[in-house]
């Protein structure tokens, strides 16, 4: 069943286009890696997606709701995790989640249990009730990423959502999403980690100067390419080749 249906999306920023008839269908329980180069117009679809962006041409549905007359509701039965937040960071993590899950209409006592939980679990149970003006960028990402799944929304997205984690910490994301798959949630996936989106994702979107390029599973994007990685894949789709040369004119310099 499909849970994300874009069809002819197209949306520009003044005389530019940003997106250029972008079709697309998420089907229920996948995890989609949407990965491109910067500018490539992954954050706009994203915000397009959870009605952040209201003006568009085209016709994008999620969770069968038509985005733009209907944005309000879409919001209620998502979850997301933004690559750059502006957290209410005068406030606990506590404070900051019982906010957000009054937002979406929880018990109180449901949220405090869940936040709690969720806290102990990203090893933040300590700092609960600390002010976040005092963390670093990873304990803010464990709290936006809680509070991205807080409500258990059917779908979340998530645009770079490792940025920061330390190594145990993006250990304990990926199993997360795996499980969250196994429990039939849905997963839009956009990161630069490509080895993170190659191991996770059911099916691989690659987008470049707001057009897709290839759609498909890890093997079958390999197949197409004759190549062994996600990050070469991506290079020669692009047409990013220029790293190599760059790499040797580094190394030259550094040995003058």
């Amino acid at each position: 069943m499909n849970v994300i249906r874009i069809e002819n999306l197209q949306k520009s920023y003044g005389s530019g286009l940003v997106l250029k008839d972008i079709n697309l269908e998420v089907n229920s329980g996948e995890i989609i890696g949407y990965i491109g180069p910067n500018g490539a117009g992954k954050s706009t679809t994203i915000k397009i997606l959870i009605g952040m962006i209201p003006d568009f041409d085209g016709k994008v549905e999620v969770l069968g709701h038509d985005v733009k007359s209907n944005s309000l509701e879409v919001k209620r039965l998502i979850g997301y995790v933004p690559e750059n937040a502006s957290l209410y960071d005068t406030l606990s993590p506590m404070e900051y989640l019982r906010f957000l899950g009054s937002l979406y209409e929880l018990e109180m006592n449901q949220i405090e249990e869940k936040a709690t939980e969720l806290l102990r679990l990203f090893a933040l149970y300590d700092q609960r009730d600390d002010r976040m003006t005092t963390f670093s960028k990873g304990m803010k990402q464990k709290v936006l990423l809680i509070s991205g799944i807080l409500q258990n929304p059917e779908i979340i997205f998530l645009d770079e959502p490792l940025s920061g984690l330390d190594a145990n910490a993006v250990i304990l994301v990926k199993e997360i999403l795996s499980q969250l798959k196994q429990a039939g949630k849905t997963i839009f996936y956009s990161s630069h980690i490509m080895d993170v989106v190659e191991k996770i994702s059911d099916r691989i979107v690659l987008i470049n100067k707001g057009t897709v390029i290839a759609n498909g599973t890890f093997e079958e994007l390999k197949a197409q390419r004759e190549t062994g990685s996600l990050e070469q894949i991506f290079n020669q789709l692009t047409g990013n080749t220029e790293h190599v040369h760059l790499a040797e004119e580094f190394i030259q310099i550094m040995n003058r």
